[in-house]
């Protein structure tokens, strides 16, 4: 019985996978419905007894609230135009020298990625890029490459630059701090180095040739047509100076926050009650009052719903003994060498994230992880090894980010031949493979000085 259970639950977390593939399946009702199949088996057939309570502790509620604060304030973030207004200025100041342009813009774009959701900034930056390069008759492949690759880049920097970060920062007590200093050394020197060699080898390639914008389905400008109407009025105008500047210090007072005070939760709250407060609506009476409701319809909650899921398939694998299975190979087939170890766990887990979506693959690695700590090896390099593989996996195909994959739709959206499935994949691939390689060295440096 036991062994037909454990098959069960595999069955409902390979379903999950599978809906994620899907871009047309509404991955969120096929996890929630695995996920009541297979607590409903663990509950009624597991040889230990399980209670409802039991099911409701297994869920990491901290990361929930997390994460619902911070899409709270990206979502106020945005509806105050914030970002884009952030990009605009930038577009506006160097627009006229291109080898800036394309440093400031991806650099800028890589920053934010380590704050905020990377397919946020991939819908910001993107129409900028293209609407600039346009008006400069520069293309904008060169530029779209360097943001988009180095986008994942930037979620090794920060425990909230990603979904897989906020799991791994939670689960081994992991603040703001430690990130910065275990990790900002390799992400300034690997985005440094990649936006140089996307600067010799391809931008100064494209440096001399006029780009015009090729579609046959119209003959109109591009400002006037495919834009967005909250696009448009960036383009055309800046949101009041005094909001903008309230919400920079908002945003800046929120990272500090993050840094000094290592619960995650507090702060999240904190933070998403500040901005709440910052930025009041106007009521019908005409008075401006915070209202976190209004945010909150705004807010996108399948992710957060999305990892209640996650988080009880992995308790039903716990609770049937699949976690066990799992531990006893790693434990079986790890090697001895610390050195080996973290470049087994960097490549296994980079490959594994640029075929499947990286918070399924986190969600099993972590008790592997945990597994090996406790076994006694160095908890520092097997976390810096699990944060690099996870993150930069998504480079290797194009459908392992999906900011990669809103940079190939816009890119088809406003006509940049270039940017193709095809060079993004050839290019993406080769700095994906520098990328671990980068990383392979730094945990050789890492592991040779301090272990």
């Amino acid at each position: 019985m036991i062994i037909i259970l454990q098959l069960f639950v595999i069955f409902c977390f390979v379903i999950v996978i599978i809906a994620l593939f899907r871009e047309k399946t509404d991955f969120l009702t096929y996890s929630l419905l695995a996920m009541l199949a297979a607590a409903t088996a663990t509950f009624i057939f597991s040889p230990t007894t399980i209670t409802i309570e039991e099911f409701i502790l297994s869920i990491d509620w901290p990361v929930i609230f997390f994460l619902v604060s911070v899409f709270t304030i990206v979502a106020i973030l945005e509806e105050q135009l914030i970002f884009q207004e952030i990009a605009s200025r930038i577009t506006r100041k160097f627009h006229t020298n291109t080898r800036r342009f394309f440093w400031v813009i991806c650099l800028i774009s890589t920053l934010s990625a380590a704050f905020i959701e990377d397919i946020s900034v991939a819908v910001i930056f993107i129409p900028m890029i293209i609407i600039t390069s346009e008006k400069m008759k520069i293309n904008p492949t060169p530029i779209l490459l360097g943001m988009t690759i180095c986008i994942n880049l930037a979620a090794t920097l920060t425990p909230f630059g990603s979904a897989q970060n906020i799991l791994i920062a939670s689960r081994f007590t992991l603040s703001t701090a430690w990130f910065f200093a275990s990790l900002s050394i390799y992400f300034i020197i690997t985005t440094l180095l990649t936006l140089s060699l996307l600067d010799y080898f391809i931008l100064k390639k494209h440096m001399k040739e006029i780009w015009i914008p090729h579609c046959t389905d119209y003959d109109e400008p591009l400002e006037t047509e495919h834009i967005e109407e909250h696009e448009l009025i960036i383009l055309e105008e800046s949101i009041n100076p005094k909001v903008f500047y309230r919400n920079l210090g908002a945003l800046f007072f929120f990272f500090i926050m993050l840094i000094i005070i290592p619960n995650i939760i507090f702060v999240g709250l904190l933070g998403m009650l500040l901005f709440v407060f910052f930025n009041p609506r106007r009521s019908e009476s005409g008075k401006r009052k915070p209202d976190i409701s209004y945010y909150f319809k705004k807010v996108d909650f399948k992710l957060p719903f999305f990892f209640i899921s996650l988080f009880v398939l992995v308790f039903c694998f716990e609770k049937v003994g699949i976690i066990a299975i799992i531990e006893s190979f790693v434990v079986e087939i790890a090697p001895s060498d610390l050195f080996l170890l973290c470049i087994l766990i960097l490549i296994l887990s980079s490959v594994l994230s640029a075929f499947l979506d990286n918070v399924p693959v986190t969600v099993l690695f972590i008790p592997v992880i945990q597994v090996l700590i406790g076994s006694g090896f160095s908890s520092v390099p097997l976390l810096i090894a699990f944060i690099l593989g996870i993150n930069l996996g998504g480079n290797f195909l194009p459908q392992g980010s999906a900011a990669d994959m809103m940079t190939l739709d816009l890119s088809t959206r406003y006509c940049v031949e270039g940017m193709s499935y095809k060079k993004l994949l050839k290019v993406g691939g080769i700095f994906a493979a520098l990328h671990i390689v980068l990383g392979i060295a730094y945990l050789a440096v890492i592991i040779f000085i301090f272990f």
